[in-house]
């Protein structure tokens, strides 16, 4: 649902020796910024999720993750970050039981990043638990994913828990190639329960062709009184 790609890396000594890992770190490409989710913070301070011992025993493996968000100026073009897309490679660094070093350098790791088609519709916010029957908002961030300008129409379409408050068929005006807009929506859940939010559509006027939007995100609807 949002521009970040999670890299799990796993790690595992098929030697008969203890192993001590001196480095694994993920390089990332020229278009995304790394943060390494290997760590824990305890009191203030940065410890490692494996603990203080950085031994790998023989036939032990150790999964290491990291997460990649593309740069501020990669992120702002809609239609960059498609197709297959390099995110870096990893850098591993270990020394054996008798001091002898040895490194592993991979080579470049691809993922296909996936494909919006020609308009993306995401949710910027949403609230986690809202009461029965009453109003809460959501925020929408529609994108124009292709080449061409788009004349957009939004239709909110009822679901049997899920209703729309506002003015079906409205307008949003002409949205450019790579551009984006934000829309701040109502709606209410009439039944409890982890519901479903779906029933968006657009429609572009120019080549008269809808975009469906269904199983957008999730709420969870409770009644007021257990709420409060």
């Amino acid at each position: 649902q949002t521009d970040e790609v999670f890299l799990e890396a796993q790690i595992q000594n098929i030697t008969t020796s203890p192993m001590f890992m001196e480095k694994v770190s993920l390089e990332p490409s020229m278009m995304y910024n790394v943060a390494e989710l290997n760590t824990v913070d305890t009191a203030g301070e940065s410890e490692s999720t494996f603990g203080s011992r950085t031994y790998l025993q023989p036939m032990d493996t150790r999964q290491y993750l990291y997460c990649l968000k593309p740069k501020q100026e990669f992120a702002e073009k809609a239609g960059v970050i498609k197709g297959v897309t390099v995110i870096g490679k990893l850098d591993i660094v270990w020394k054996t039981n008798l001091g002898e070093r040895g490194r592993l350098q991979t080579s470049q790791l691809q993922r296909m990043a996936p494909g919006y088609g020609d308009v993306r519709l995401s949710l910027e916010t949403i609230p986690d638990t809202v009461n029965l029957e009453e109003p809460f908002d959501i925020t929408c961030k529609i994108t124009n994913c292709s080449e061409r300008t788009m004349d957009l129409v939004l239709e909110m379409c009822n679901t049997n828990s899920i209703h729309w408050c506002g003015v079906s068929g409205r307008q949003l005006g002409k949205l450019h190639p790579s551009s984006s807009l934000h829309l701040a929506l109502t709606l209410l859940s009439s039944v409890q329960g982890l519901q479903s939010v779906s029933g968006l559509r657009l429609t572009d006027t120019f080549l008269k062709r809808t975009y469906e939007y269904d199983d957008i995100a999730q709420v969870c609807v409770v009644s007021s009184e257990i709420k409060q």
